[in-house]
């Protein structure tokens, strides 16, 4: 067994390495002052939308190809992923936009209403056309990070203690003490009951201000985001924001107009200037971290490639800077 490793955070970047490095026969120790996960890591308020092509409509092709590796290590983790695909939508105003989402994402098919029906039948009456992404999926967040931590508890990793061996910095906005070109891009989301509105699948609504995606977690219940602030506030969601996305969803069905509003969620994702991840090393420490908008996503790609580093000496293909070698 080698080791040992401390990974400061206990977010979904610190739980992925912390999952690749015990998953390897390494001696792993977690350290988070919140102890486990809850509302007060930024991946707790994710959509959980493993949907490597919508993203790749604005992200870069490293997190295309990377992110078409997350559904697998999730479940390979014992995460429930649905594999139902992703639904792109837009009003009749917008429908130039649907347009250029569908040469940005070659893989996209374009549903007729009848098509849409299948899919969905309660959006069937509002829209003529979609786009539909099959190899898309989605999770739970929180069950899955929660079932992950007590996954890793019983399978050795320690949860608190000192800090020992090599140290893998996953704190996200909190490195900005180091990491400083690290800025604060800040999501307010909404976690909605609609017993009114069924939907099998992430549904994104391109909208001109900011693309709303409604994700559905079942019995009614659905998680609204995002709004993207370039500030590294995390706990302030302003009345502008919440009545955007809630009219965003009344414009994706009107029936959302009546929904049960049941939280809301603020927090600041971390990024550096290209919204891509790095894994810099600095000194003695090893920080991963950037995952901005892509959490779960990204997260299982850049804890493989951080652990075939610190395990293998493996230099990774991509994100990675080494301060040493300066």
């Amino acid at each position: 067994m080698s080791g040992p490793f401390t990974i400061l955070g206990g977010g979904v970047c610190g739980l992925t390495m912390a999952a690749e490095l015990s998953s390897r026969g390494a001696r792993v120790t977690v350290i988070d002052p919140k102890g486990a996960p809850g509302g007060h890591a930024c991946s707790w308020w994710a959509g959980g939308m493993l949907a490597p092509d919508c993203e790749g409509v604005s992200a870069e092709p490293e997190i295309v190809r990377q992110g078409r590796k997350a559904a697998g290590w999730w479940e390979s983790q014992g995460a429930a992923v649905h594999h139902a695909g992703t639904l792109v939508v837009a009003l009749n105003r917008d429908q130039s936009d649907l347009a250029t989402f569908a040469r940005r994402a070659p893989r996209a098919a374009t549903l007729t209403k009848a098509q849409i029906a299948e899919q969905e039948p309660h959006l069937a009456e509002r829209y003529s056309k979609a786009l539909f992404l099959a190899d898309e999926g989605h999770l739970d967040p929180r069950a899955t990070l929660t079932a992950l931590h007590a996954r890793l508890a019983h399978r050795g990793v320690h949860f608190g203690g000192d800090i020992a061996g090599q140290v893998i910095d996953c704190r996200g906005l909190v490195a900005r003490d180091t990491l400083t070109d690290l800025r604060g891009v800040k999501g307010e989301m909404l976690v909605v009951r609609c017993p009114d509105v069924r939907l099998s699948r992430p549904v994104r609504l391109l909208h001109p201000r900011f693309p709303l995606y409604i994700v559905p977690r079942g019995d009614g219940v659905f998680m609204l985001g995002a709004t993207q602030i370039e500030t590294g506030e995390r706990s302030r969601a302003t009345l502008r924001s919440v009545m955007e996305l809630m009219n965003a969803a009344y414009a994706l069905h009107p029936a959302f107009g009546e929904a049960e509003l049941l939280e809301i969620g603020v927090d600041a994702r971390p990024a550096f200037p290209d919204n891509q991840p790095r894994i810099r090393r600095i000194g003695d420490v090893i920080y991963a971290n950037g995952l901005f908008r892509h959490g779960f996503l990204l997260a299982p790609a850049l804890a493989q490639m951080t652990v075939d580093l610190v395990l293998e000496g493996k230099k990774p293909e991509v994100w990675y800077e080494d301060y040493r070698e300066r």
